[in-house]
């Protein structure tokens, strides 16, 4: 095959696994859209102009938030290929001078709560895909009705058991059964747009204008609903270091986009002919004798739809670990192929019990409609706040041009955050609480760990007067190499110091070995292991990893080998300082905040597994702390 044969059969790949897994959230939007609009919390009457007026702020909100904002303009904010809000934020502290410590604050505060609503949308989306899917069932059978619960429950149940064996076998399957879904929208809309063709006036903007002018109150409260046909919509930036910018905006506007739109069209002409079908339009679509087959196909699009939730969390959980804004807690690859396929247990069962508990406390994708939003919106606000700055700082864009966007995407955003706001009473406290607590737990650890590696730094000798002082008075050496692990490459080592305390021996060679997370996700091989000699016995070693790499000590001591630091493991012991953190008056953070912190440090992995050093090369040297 000719290379250009090749990179155009790659390319399709791609644009395959984009439809399988980045559109599964967006693209099972359908099932509840325009339901809610006219049977939903805050319904409004099914009459032709306001059919009309829906349909046309669902395609231009569609073309606004999606294509333009996101597709055209955020994906362009790449951190190396890297899409998501940590990279977003990432990229916006590198566009501010470090002369502006406040500025760079309280940009990683805001990009630290645009990430914390994530996890609060994440709960949300698979229990409100999945029961909306299977709600198909009242069409087929109104009697099993009572059996909708549990058959979400146990579907839900089965996925997120299925974590732990990974994504890798079924993942080829999702690009197919997605394809599949697509066109079935297709289809189903362009059959019932045939009957009531009128409906695609719905383009023109006026329709959406004159509903505002009709009903200014109530079309507002109606975003609320709107805003579910662009859920999904962060999921394109999230996932864009998988696929890359190029698959995801040729899947987007050749097959994704006009898929969708002839659906939502296709539900309008429906509701047009028959106002009764409002109770469940998308399913109605269909004939009689092919609703059966479309529940089981729209329950595996929202399984799809949910995997890439939990996906996303995952990725997003290892990032906060790496970057410093979480513990270090058991991540587990289940590819040995595709580094991005990892399971994270305890995300995966705290998800997946929140989420049992919103389906049985909400009972309906009515009810989890109402409640669905806020954390969808604010996010997308936090997003075009970023990019803004990224634009303005890093890109030197013009800045009329980018005001002008700006302003114009920033009263789209705040239109639909004020809309779904007024859900907080309904329901959407559960997505906010769930935030606040991620941001709380992220921003105590976060400002923890800066305060404890200020305290141990104050209290650390100078490693180069004292590397000196050790080498012209040395104690008793005895052999082998020991590695003492240290946060600080500049300040002695807590367990060095203990160790020459207690046992008043000190190895013929000693290396200190600094671990760092670089702000891009990978980190290139030459780059890897930096050593430089502080004297005749003494090294200091600094290896870097990207946000999406993780560090392991075996590849760390090849790579010093190869720069000719040879290591005998059978020779070498590894020395560790285990903090007890005492919560005190000291400034710093509130009582309560360093109590949390200090509970968080002490269930975290240890640096023995999470760096996978062999535990029988290790000693480990307990010291306290008082922040």
């Amino acid at each position: 095959m000719s290379q250009a044969g090749s990179s155009k059969h790659g390319l399709a790949g791609l644009v395959l696994g984009a439809i399988g897994v980045v559109y599964g959230d967006i693209g099972t939007s359908p099932l509840y859209t325009i339901k809610e609009c006219f049977a939903g919390t805050h319904a409004i009457p099914a009459t032709p102009a306001n059919v009309l007026g829906i349909l046309s702020l669902i395609f231009w909100s569609i073309l606004i938030v999606v294509s333009l904002k996101y597709v055209v303009f955020i994906m362009r904010a790449d951190n190396e290929g890297e899409g998501g809000i940590l990279a977003l934020m990432t990229l916006a502290l590198r566009s501010v001078s470090d002369t502006h410590p406040k500025s760079k604050w309280l940009m990683m505060l805001i990009g630290i709560f645009g990430a914390s609503l994530f996890y609060g949308d994440g709960m949300i989306t698979p229990a409100i895909s999945v029961l909306s899917a299977v709600e198909g069932l009242n069409v087929v059978a109104p009697s099993l009705e009572h059996y909708i619960e549990p058959i979400t429950i146990a579907v839900l149940v089965i996925l997120f058991a299925m974590q732990r064996w990974g994504t890798a076998r079924v993942g080829i399957l999702f690009g197919p059964i997605m394809v599949l879904w697509f066109a079935v929208l297709a289809v189903l809309g362009v059959a019932n747009i045939a009957h009531s063709p009128e409906v695609l006036s719905a383009i023109n903007p006026w329709h959406a204008v004159h509903f505002f002018t009709e009903y200014t109150w109530h079309a507002f409260i109606a975003l609320g609903a709107v805003v579910l046909a662009l859920t999904g919509a962060e999921a394109l930036y999230a996932d864009m270091g998988h696929f890359g910018k190029q698959p995801i905006r040729y899947a987007w506007f050749g097959f994704v986009l006009p898929a969708l739109l002839l659906n939502y069209f296709g539900q309008g002409a429906l509701v047009l002919h028959n106002p009764a079908a409002v109770e469940n339009p998308f399913f109605l679509l269909a004939p009689r004798w092919a609703l059966l087959p479309l529940v089981v196909l729209a329950t595996a699009a929202t399984v799809i739809a949910s995997q890439a939730v939990i996906s996303g969390a995952f990725s997003m959980t290892r990032q906060a670990v790496q970057l410093g804004y979480f513990p270090r807690i058991d991540i587990l690859h289940t590819s040995e192929k595709e580094i991005g396929q990892i399971y994270v247990p305890s995300i995966n069962w705290m998800l997946l019990v929140s989420i049992i508990i919103l389906v049985l406390g909400f009972r309906s994708s009515s009810n989890l409609a109402a409640a669905y939003g806020i954390a969808v919106t604010g996010t997308m606000m936090i997003t075009t706040i970023l990019a803004f700055i990224v634009a303005r700082n890093l890109w030197q864009w013009n800045s009329f041009a980018l005001g002008v966007l700006f302003i114009g995407l920033a009263i789209v955003d705040a239109a639909f955050l004020g809309a779904n706001a007024l859900k907080i009473s309904q329901g959407g406290w559960f997505p906010l609480v769930m935030g606040l607590v991620t941001f709380t737990l992220l921003t105590t650890w976060k400002r923890g760990r800066m305060i404890l590696l200020d305290r141990m730094s104050a209290d650390a000798l100078p490693l180069a007067s004292f590397v000196e002082a050790i080498e012209a008075h040395p104690p008793t050496r005895v052999q082998g190499t020991a590695i003492f692990m240290a946060s600080n490459q500049e300040g002695v080592p807590h367990a060095l110091l203990h160790n020459l305390k207690h046992n008043k021996v000190l190895h013929e060679r000693v290396v200190i070995l600094t671990v760092i997370t670089e702000d891009i996700p990978f980190v290139p091989d030459i780059d890897r292991v930096q050593i430089s000699r502080l004297g005749e016995t003494f090294y200091k070693v600094q290896a870097s990893y990207g946000f999406k790499e993780d560090p392991e000590i075996a590849e760390i001591l090849e790579d010093c080998s190869k720069q000719g630091l040879v290591f005998d493991m059978m020779d070498t012991s590894f020395f560790l300082s285990r903090e007890t953190l005492i919560p005190s008056d000291m400034p710093g953070m509130a009582l309560w905040r360093e109590k949390l912190f200090a509970i968080m440090s002490r269930n975290a992995v240890k640096a023995t597994d999470f760096f996978k050093i062999p535990p029988n090369r290790v000693v480990e040297l307990g010291t306290q702390v008082e922040i």
